[in-house]
C-alpha cells in the first residue's frame, strides 16, 4: 500500500501544478493583480490535490494489481 502512495504522489501533484498553472496562465489576460492570481492558483491547487487524490490513488493501486 505504501508503494502506491509514493507512485501516485507525483501523478496528481503534477497534474494539480497543470491546473493551477493553467489557471495564473488564463488570468494573465485578465485585469488581475499579482496577489490575486497568486492566491487563485494558490486555491486551484489545494482544491485540485483534494479533488485529484481519491481518484489517482484507486487508478494506480488498480494498474499496479495491488
Amino acid at each position: 500500500m505504501k508503494r502506491v502512495g509514493l507512485v501516485s504522489l507525483p501523478i496528481y501533484t503534477s497534474m494539480a501544478l497543470l491546473v493551477s498553472g493553467a489557471f495564473l496562465g488564463i488570468t494573465v489576460a485578465g485585469d488581475y493583480t499579482w496577489v490575486a492570481r497568486a492566491g487563485g492558483a494558490a486555491w486551484v491547487f489545494g482544491l485540485s490535490m483534494i479533488v485529484l487524490m481519491p481518484i489517482v490513488i484507486p487508478a494506480v493501486k488498480k494498474r499496479m494489481g495491488a
